[in-house]
């Protein structure tokens, strides 16, 4: 997007731009528009649709509501792939993922109902070395060893979501991840400014 347009628009929203920063509203009020068509608002600050979801979703969508421990969750994640230095798109893929593992939840031992000796949000197993019970039920710690993986597959960036996270996971399913890549990229748009 070149400067003026970019500018221009931002202008038009009522936001000034400096410099290359955003510097927040315009001092000035203008007078009320006696135009009654829809204004468009650019938010400058979401990361872009085209980066999140660059194939487009595969198959149909699953959604949850989530409630303050999931949304902590998500925001652990995020974090942690900022830290990590990586891209939104990584994120993404680390959401999805955790909502087919675990449905963003951090889960402990539960017994006979656990998939062998698999913890956390990313149903992680100590047996398969990814770390002991207490490393793998924190959220940060759980997100940099499923994105250590994630780095070790190579053209993760230019794949389908679910051959990433599968490649990583190596699922019983694994085609299951394909349907929270929409929820996740919400979520990352939701989230990663925040």
């Amino acid at each position: 997007m070149n400067t003026i347009f970019r500018k221009s628009m931002l202008s038009v929203a009522g936001l000034a731009f400096a410099g290359g920063v955003f510097a927040g509203p315009i001092a000035h009020v203008a007078a009320p528009s006696t135009d009654s068509r829809p204004v468009a608002v650019v938010q400058a600050d979401k990361p872009d649709t085209s980066k999140l979801i660059p194939h487009g979703t595969q198959g149909d969508q699953s959604h949850i509501t989530l409630n303050d421990e999931q949304t902590a969750n998500v925001k652990a994640i995020i974090a942690a792939t900022k830290k990590a230095g990586l891209p939104e798109r990584a994120a993404v893929i680390s959401i999805a993922t955790s909502l087919q593992e675990s449905k963003l939840e951090n889960l402990g031992h539960l017994g006979d109902a656990n998939d062998h000796d698999s913890l956390g949000l990313f149903q992680q197993r100590p047996s398969s070395g990814w770390g002991t019970p207490e490393q793998i039920t924190d959220p940060e710690y759980s997100t940099t060893a499923f994105l250590k993986g994630l780095r070790q597959v190579d053209g993760w960036q230019d794949m389908p979501l679910t051959d990433a996270a599968q490649t990583v996971q190596v699922s019983a399913y694994p085609d299951a991840y394909a349907q929270w890549e929409q929820q996740a990229a919400d979520l990352v748009g939701q989230y990663w400014n925040s």
